[in-house]
Parts: C-alpha cells; structure tokens; sequence
C-alpha cells in the first residue's frame, strides 16, 4: 500500500473526504516528525511507540575494497511495535 492508496483507505474507514484524510495524514506525520525532533518520544498506546536513538561510532568495511571505513555516530528515528498490536499478528 502506498500513500495515496492509504488516504484513499483512511478516507473510507472515517468518512473523510480524501483531501481532508489527506490533511490529517500529513498533520500527524508532522507532529510526530517535530516530537521527535524536540527529544520527545511518541507514545500510541495500543499501536506502539517512536523515538529518536543514538547510534555509536564504529568501524565497517567498503565491500568493494575490502578497507575499513570510519562511520561516524548519528541518531536514528525508530518505530516499536507495541504488545497488543504485535498479538494481533500471531
């Protein structure tokens, strides 16, 4: 499923026109995006949780060379699942 194909889909479940389903998409990526930019973690109770990580430093290799390769630490957004929802699945 794609994103125009998900609005579509919300658009149906909610009764929403597909621009407004399309406006509430875009909000709540929006306000998770700045959340998670702010420090905050995002708590859905029932779907799951996103937060920001830190990712260390370390050492790969270049597959092609074969030389060892600096990676610089970063952050990383990430997405967990939580119990309720994974159940659903199993």
């Amino acid at each position: 499923m794609n994103k125009g194909e998900f609005i579509k889909a919300m658009a149906e479940k909610a009764g929403f026109s597909q621009k407004d389903a399309a406006i509430a998409y875009d909000a709540f990526i929006d306000t998770v995006t700045e959340a998670l930019k702010a420090g905050e973690k995002v708590q859905l109770v029932g779907f799951g949780s996103f937060e920001v990580k830190d990712v260390a430093a370390k050492t790969g290799i270049n597959p092609r060379t074969g030389e060892s390769v600096a990676i610089e630490a970063s952050k990383k957004p990430v997405m967990k699942f939580g119990k309720a929802y994974k159940d659903l699945f199993n």
